[in-house]
């Protein structure tokens, strides 16, 4: 029986800096590509992988590449603690332990059919980009679609090419508190923005991921659209230790993040922020 929760090697095949502090590793096994489930994914959009460097620890990433994709997986590091700037110090070639994918992911099946709108700021990009490439992949089952990403800066955004690719298909919309002379974009919080959604509110879905603020004012955009709690999904960020709901490192309430999230309806988890 395969053990879910034993690590196994993977090679760094890929590194990309995304802004001053932030990186993109793309990940492939030893041999082979990873497993995919009967639905033709290798993870479900929102799920986290545990990554760990001999020596430095383990921390939770947010799978950032297309679920469908089986040949690698990326995850986007910020460079904010010691096992962080471990893996900031690697290279093409370098050797790393992964175990997962774990928790439960955006309800794609739920979603389908209705209209989309996905808000991230930061580096909450992951777990969104993972369900964007999932919409885009089926496009045809899926309403209008809606990205509003936000950054401190332009050179804070990720994903950047990502970014440019995905707005073929749906509407990208960026906002930035501090712009530079040549942003175009929208300049503050993305509550600025509703004005450019038109979606139905009876059969509208809207995922978000990015820090607690951030997610707790963006009532600002969703209550004015007449989206009702239960029809928004909240990936968490938390610092998840164990990945199987023993360390409780990542409750809320009476919910561990790792195993019933971190997808979680809003009104399971409001004001529930760091």
């Amino acid at each position: 029986m395969k053990n879910i929760y034993k690590p196994f090697k993977v090679e760094i095949v890929k590194i990309e800096d995304h802004s001053k502090d932030t990186k993109l590793f793309r990940l492939q096994k030893e041999k082979g590509n990873f497993s995919v489930n009967d639905q033709g994914l290798v993870s479900h959009p929102g799920q986290f992988v545990l990554i760990s460097n001999f020596g430095y620890g383990e921390a939770p990433f947010g799978i950032a590449s297309s679920p469908f994709e089986a040949r690698y997986i990326d995850i986007v590091v910020r460079r904010v603690g010691c096992l962080t700037k471990a893996l900031h110090q690697l290279k093409k070639g370098d050797q790393l332990f992964l175990r997962g994918p774990y928790g439960n992911g955006f309800p794609v099946d739920f979603m389908s059919g209705k209209d989309v709108i996905m808000v991230t700021g930061g580096c909450g990009i992951p777990p969104i980009a993972a369900l964007t490439e999932y919409i885009i992949e089926k496009k045809w089952k899926f309403g209008r679609v809606y990205l509003i990403y936000g950054a401190r800066t332009p050179a804070d955004l990720l994903m950047k090419d990502n970014l440019e690719k995905w707005n073929k298909d749906i509407k990208v919309i960026l906002t930035v508190d501090q712009p530079d002379k040549n942003w175009k974009g929208y300049v503050g919080l993305v509550s600025k923005i509703v004005k450019e959604i038109k979606v139905d509110p009876l059969d509208a879905v809207a995922a978000m991921c990015g820090p607690g603020p951030m997610i707790d004012a963006l009532e600002h955009i969703l209550r004015p659209l007449g989206i009702s709690d239960r029809r928004i999904f909240v990936n968490m960020e938390r610092k998840m230790q164990c990945g199987v709901g023993k360390c409780q490192h990542c409750t809320v309430g009476d919910k561990f993040v790792c195993q019933d999230g971190p997808v979680f309806n809003y009104d399971q988890i409001d004001k529930a922020w760091d």
